[in-house]
Order: C-alpha cells, then structure tokens, then sequence
C-alpha cells in the first residue's frame, strides 16, 4: 500500500491511477491561521484518524525584513478588549506612515496615492548577507519541526510568500484596485525590486534542502475582479513563473492556492506552470466547475479540492460521503488530490464540522 507521502508526489507528477489522494489542510506543527488540531481536543480526534491515511503537508515559514534597518517600524497598543487599539509607524526619513487598527475598524498604511508612492520608495532590505543571518537563526527551529514530521506522510511545505503580499496587506482595497490603471509602473518596479529579495530567500532554502514542496498564495492578491486579468499578468505571472521554474530546478513541487472567480485567468496557471492549484470552487462562491477547470488545464496541472468549506458544515456524514464519490467519480482518469477548500481556522468547531471531517476521510481514504 502506498504512503500518503509517495501518493502527494505521484498525484503531483501526473499519475492517475486507483482514486485520488486526500488532503485535509491540517498542518503538523501549530500555525498562526489554523487551530492547532494535534492539541484542540476536537480536531485531534481528526488529526489522528488522518495520519497514515491522508496528505499531511507541514506548512511553515521563514520570516525576513521587508526594509532596511534604517526604516524605522513602531508598534504601539493601547486599551484592552473591545477598545483595544494597535498603531503601526513606519517611518525613513521624511516619510510618516501610520496604520490603526481599533474599534472603528483599520485605517491601512497606504490608504492615499502618495503613501503609496512614498512607501514603494522606501529602501528593501536586499543585503544578501543581512538576509542570510536573520535565515540562519531561525534554521535550528525549523530543522527539529522537520525532524518531528512523520515524513511518510507527507511533505514539509515552504510559504515564502510573493512580491505581491505585502502591498496587499498593506492597502485600502478601494484604492489598491484603481491603483492597478493610475499607478501601475510604480507598484510594478517595487515589485521587480523586491523580487530579488525573493530570489535570495527561495535559493538559501532550496541549496538547503528544506522542503520538498512550495506553497504560493499571491495569484488571488491581485486578479479579477478586483483588479483585470492585465494587471494579474502584470503583478502575478512574471515573479511566480520565475519562482515555480526556481524550484523545479532544485526538483521541488509548486502548489499555488487561489480563492475566487479563478475561470477567467485559469489559462495564466498554465504559463505559471505550478504542479498542484488549489482550489478549484463552483458557484456560487466561486465561478469555475471542476469539470471546466480540468478542460482549460488540459490535465497538466493536479487540481486540489474541490469540497466547499461550508459543505462540511452544513452536510450531514451521509451527504458529505456522496459528495466526496461525486467528486471522484467526476475525476476519473483526471488529476485531482481531494481536499476542503479552507484550513481548520475554527476554534470552537460544531460537532457536524468535525462528523464530516471523520466522514471526508472514510470516503476518501477507506
């Protein structure tokens, strides 16, 4: 019987045969966006009836600075509870930018053109040396998640994140979205010039073995419709084709993740080249069916899913066992590893949540 760990990697190098493999989004180690299902007395109950049956990939990180140290970043928080306030200044030179988040809700950090344009001036760190130190001390914590891992199951998974994130992060949507026809050519260079910061980070990881595969989340950080199918071309083709063809040299695996109306630009994933896409979703929270995203792949690339997050609250185990034979049955010769659309970011799970968990993984993996 195959392991789930040579099951992720034949699904992800094109192999159909017998059923597809099955992945719960369920990280080893304990992460800042799901719960930690090995210790939630619910989850784990999961987790454990997983091991050996499912995918387990181990998502992780390594953070480096964005800028300089001469850009100067503040955190301030005030008040507790429901008045909780916390301010974030960046500062360099004669630029002030500050973001609040409080009750009234978040004031982002780039929320005019001309913080915009100050802030995409503002000095990268791109000191190959600077980046290595802060890479090389969080190498020790990282080496013993990768020695706890039960490597039959899976894979370590690297989240290094793209270009595109921290403007994101950083904007007023409303702005960031007219931002994409007035100032393109300055969120474009910003772009290319922290690109080679992402090129030294991605390489120190791969010349050090640490993972066999690579997840990339920027593709829905700047697509339709919030932003046209151009400027994804412009903001998100280039730097993750470059990435995904990087790691493919080191013989790693590329998953690109994307929510939203992803039928428009579905062809884009086929120049960006990654081994897996997830996910794949439907309408009505998506616009794409699984059957029309295997046609516009033309089978060479493993889709992930495609079991909404919200079935596995609403189903009973039933329906949830039929949906997932549905799924499988729609995927037949085709490549698919099975999978929710969302992680495990529920700290207080209904019973049903976690039934229809147990009842995924009967029907996915026997």
């Amino acid at each position: 019987m195959p392991t789930p760990r040579e099951r992720l990697f034949a699904a992800l190098a094109g192999e159909t045969g017998g059923p597809p493999p099955a992945w719960l989004l369920f990280p080893y180690h304990a992460t800042g966006y799901y719960v930690d299902v090995r210790r939630h007395p619910a989850y784990r109950r999961v987790h454990e009836a997983a091991l050996g049956r499912a995918i387990t990939l181990d998502r992780r990180h390594f953070r480096v600075p964005l800028h300089t140290p001469e850009v100067v970043s503040q955190v301030q928080r005030s008040g507790t509870g429901p008045s909780a306030t916390e301010t974030l200044t960046v500062s360099w030179r004669g630029v002030r930018l500050v973001q609040v988040a409080g009750p009234r809700g978040v004031k982002r950090l780039l929320d005019s053109d001309e913080a915009l344009e100050a802030w995409c001036a503002l000095p990268l760190e791109l000191d190959e040396r600077r980046l290595t130190e802060e890479l090389d001390a969080q190498l020790p914590a990282y080496l013993r998640e990768k020695a706890e891992f039960p490597a039959s199951c899976g894979a370590m998974m690297l989240d290094l994140g793209e270009p595109i994130g921290p403007l994101y992060g950083a904007s007023r949507l409303e702005d960031y979205a007219v931002w994409s026809l007035t100032h393109d050519a300055t969120v474009v260079s910003f772009l290319d010039r922290l690109m080679a910061q992402k090129r030294m980070v991605y390489k120190w990881c791969l010349e050090h073995g640490l993972a066999d595969v690579y997840f990339l989340v920027g593709s829905e950080m700047a697509s339709p419709p919030l932003v046209s199918r151009a400027t994804f071309r412009r903001w998100i083709v280039p730097y993750a084709r470059e990435l995904t063809a990087l790691i493919h040299q080191y013989g790693a695996k590329v998953i690109q993740h994307y929510h939203g109306q992803i039928r428009e630009i579905l062809p884009d994933f086929l120049d960006m080249a990654p081994d897996g896409l997830h996910t794949i979703e439907a309408p009505p929270v998506g616009n794409c069916t699984l059957d029309e995203a295997f046609t516009l792949t033309q089978n060479r690339i493993t889709l992930i899913g495609n079991i909404q997050y919200d079935e596995f609250r609403r189903l009973t185990p039933p329906q949830m066992r039929a949906a997932v034979h549905d799924v499988i049955r729609e995927a037949a010769g085709r490549r698919l590893i099975l999978s929710p659309t969302a992680g495990p970011f529920d700290p207080a799970p209904p019973g049903s949540l976690i039934a229809n968990y147990l009842a995924f993984l009967d029907a996915s993996c026997g």
